[in-house]
């Protein structure tokens, strides 16, 4: 009897195949978090030499973001049309060639034209990475290697950040953008020499001798394959992310992604600004960020096991919670502080930020392997970038506003936590308006997947 590739693929050990493509794709997002991050880190440098403000160069700095939205749908769409391998590779040339076309600017306009084009590759690849290393994946492994693959920029981060003041003291701020691009171009020829379209996605479009070739690389012997089973099997053929039957998913996801992006990048791009203004040092404010950064990725590889065992509604809701409880109890603290916190309130202060960082992470990562389990094969590259697109709104809002709210507060944190405990609930919609979820652990076996 024919199987569906995943079922067949679950039914055995995991290959080496699947453990190098999730391996490449881990590398396509470090390469994709040092580029990204990469102005941020040298901005000072080249707010000098350009000789411009720090509100004027912002516009540089947010054109990646915007770009990033843009093309996490867009680089979706052509990962269901034309395959996630080639589309992959694309985005990654884009996003390199992006970053040394950089190198080359010598105003803010120039700067945020080339960070755009660089942003279409960031997101492009992003949402490609993650929803062809969940195809190659058993069911055992998939929730937690798409939430691991979720740490791959802000790792890439943690690299160019390292490698930043070495390449700059040698190459300034242009031979940095030239090196960290042309880098990139190794995994490009990474993605077309090894890499390959999945046979769901293959089964998905019509290719079934295709399909059979690409199985054989992680399946014993020529086993007969079917098009994977999956909960929109009532409609007619291929469908879209905006088909009717994706209504609930794509709501659920749309309001949880923009809300936890709205925590995060609230919480992030603000940290030292709100935590200065309550009296902690910069050193020690820039030390609550850093420890909020590790506790991130610490959690979004924990939330896929957790969810491989409990199931995503279960633990998306428990996110939520958590984390509106935490921030509620971190404003109060945050306003109950002295005008120079003593070292106690300074270690309170720096534990509830990491688990706050950890509990909006892990939401987030839970939200990857939600959608990778949740859009058919037919159109999952652009469901994750739905997703991810529609995140950007709240990334961009929080940037945008987070310092208007906290000056609203004439002193007080009040408006710009208010804000972030409504996002915290909002998050809740990915489990109660969502109407798909990663089942538990004993109700995977016979469970319709992709």
């Amino acid at each position: 009897m024919a199987l569906a590739f995943s079922e067949a693929l679950s039914r055995q050990p995991i290959r080496t195949f699947s453990i190098l493509t999730f391996a490449i794709c881990m590398l396509v997002l470090v390469a994709d978090g040092m580029d990204a991050q990469l102005l941020g880190i040298v901005a000072p440098v080249v707010i000098e030499e350009f000789g411009v403000d720090r509100g004027t160069f912002g516009i540089a700095m947010s054109s990646a973001l915007v770009g990033f939205g843009i093309g996490s749908w867009g680089g979706g769409w052509l990962g269901d049309t034309v395959g996630r391998r080639w589309s992959l590779a694309l985005a990654s040339l884009v996003f390199a060639l992006g970053t040394v076309g950089a190198s080359t600017t010598s105003d803010v306009w120039a700067m945020a034209a080339w960070r755009l084009v660089s942003g279409l590759g960031f997101g492009s690849a992003y949402a490609n990475a993650i929803a062809l290393a969940g195809e190659w994946l058993p069911d055992k492994w998939r929730s937690v290697g798409v939430t691991t693959l979720s740490v791959g920029t802000p790792a890439g981060g943690l690299v160019v950040a390292s490698l930043a003041p070495t390449l700059l003291d040698t190459y300034g701020w242009r031979g940095t953008f030239v090196a960290v691009g042309l880098s990139t171009l190794i995994v490009v020829v990474l993605i077309v020499a090894i890499l390959r379209d999945s046979p769901s996605f293959l089964l998905s479009r019509g290719k079934p001798d295709e399909a059979k070739i690409a199985a054989r690389k992680v399946l014993d012997g020529d086993p007969p394959l079917a098009p994977e089973r999956h909960m929109t099997d009532t409609a007619a053929g291929a469908i879209g992310v905006l088909d009717a039957s994706n209504a609930r998913l794509n709501l659920g996801i749309g309001i949880a992604f923009a809300a936890a992006t709205m925590v995060a990048y609230g919480m992030l791009n603000w940290g030292t600004t709100f935590l200065t203004a309550k009296g902690l040092t910069l050193d020690v404010a820039a030390y609550t960020v850093a420890v909020g950064g590790i506790t991130s990725m610490i959690a979004s590889i924990a939330v896929g096991v957790v969810i491989q065992r409990l199931g995503s509604q279960r633990v998306v809701l428990t996110l939520s919670a958590g984390l509106f409880i935490t921030l509620l109890v971190f404003t109060v603290v945050l306003e109950s502080l002295p005008a120079t916190p003593t070292g106690s309130e300074q270690t309170l202060v720096i534990v509830l930020y990491g688990l706050s960082a950890a509990l909006f992470s892990g939401a987030i990562a839970s939200f990857y392997a939600l959608m990778t389990h949740g859009y058919p094969a037919s159109c999952r590259s652009a469901g994750i970038g739905f997703g991810i697109f529609v995140g950007r709104v709240g990334a961009i809002a929080a940037t945008g506003l987070g310092g208007w709210l906290i000056d609203l507060g004439g002193g007080s944190l009040l408006p710009f936590f208010g804000v972030l405990c409504v996002g915290a609930v909002l998050i809740s919609a990915a489990a109660l308006v969502n109407d798909r979820h990663v089942p538990p652990a004993r109700k995977t076996r016979g469970t319709p997947m992709n």
